[in-house]
């Protein structure tokens, strides 16, 4: 499974990332002369209703939809992480308050969360990335957590304590080096989270905006002209489809390397 998570994962973003030379086309360069052509030499996978090359804004639609998932992964990981080693390490009223913020966000489920908030902001690619990401660190923070808790009476820690470390080296040099592991497979599989949080946003015209490209809005354009040229839904879902599992089947391999218990 690591193997083919690697290799779906790699492929694509290897043709995100090489996509000015890839294809000849521009993905926003409209061409009247060729509105809803289907695949075919001169456009691999066709064209759209504005004539605009469907493999371009497919390549240039999955450097948005990646970076989405890096950044809001990024984001809700660090904050999950901090808060986290604070809750378990502290305990207390530290740990309390935390915690309790934590069953307050999960009380609302996340997507709708986020249109709550995108519905007052101006849909943007960093609105998005800030928002998914200030709404999907509560799972990550909860890991985080347990795992302080097994670690701070550790003999390890308690040695640093001892010689004199104080918190913040403990945490960070000691405690979050051994808590890594869930914290990895979590954000793999919190990639492909944000990937189809951000298709299904852009899908509904609060993400990224046209002329932008990205996986969500082009799905969102080819549904008016599904019966006609179904291209145009076809292969963006297979890209999120094969990123999303790509990503899965990497997580699920982690999980499964890094975990003893489950080695046996």
């Amino acid at each position: 499974m690591l193997w083919s998570g690697l290799l779906l994962v790699g492929g694509i973003s290897l043709a995100a990332l090489l996509a000015p030379s890839l294809t000849g086309h521009n993905p926003t360069t409209l061409d009247v002369n060729a509105i809803l052509s289907p695949p075919g030499p001169q456009h691999i996978l066709g064209t759209d209703a504005l004539g605009r090359d469907v493999l371009a804004r497919l390549l240039y639609g999955g450097r948005v939809s990646l970076w989405v998932g890096f950044v809001a992964v990024g984001l809700s990981v660090s904050i999950g992480l901090v808060l986290g080693l604070c809750a378990g390490y502290f305990g207390g009223l530290v740990d309390e308050g935390i915690m309790r913020g934590v069953d307050v966000m999960l009380c609302f489920p996340s997507f709708f969360l986020i249109l709550a908030v995108i519905a007052f902001l101006t849909p943007s690619l960093s609105n998005i990335m800030i928002v998914i990401g200030l709404t999907s660190w509560m799972g990550v923070a909860r890991l985080v957590r347990a795992e302080t808790l097994t670690l701070r009476g550790r003999e390890f820690v308690l040695a640093a304590r001892v010689s004199g470390m104080g918190a913040p080296g403990i945490l960070f040099f000691h405690i979050l080096p051994n808590a890594a592991a869930p914290v990895l497979v979590s954000a793999t599989l919190g990639v492909a989270g944000a990937i189809l949080t951000e298709s299904s946003l852009s899908f509904l015209g609060l993400g990224v905006q046209p002329p932008m490209p990205s996986w969500g809005n082009m799905l969102m354009e080819g549904k008016e002209v599904l019966e006609v040229a179904p291209w145009l839904s076809i292969f963006p879902g297979l890209a999120i489809l094969l990123t999303v599992l790509g990503y899965n089947l990497i997580g699920e391999s982690l999980r499964d390397i890094l975990d003893p218990r489950l080695r046996q």
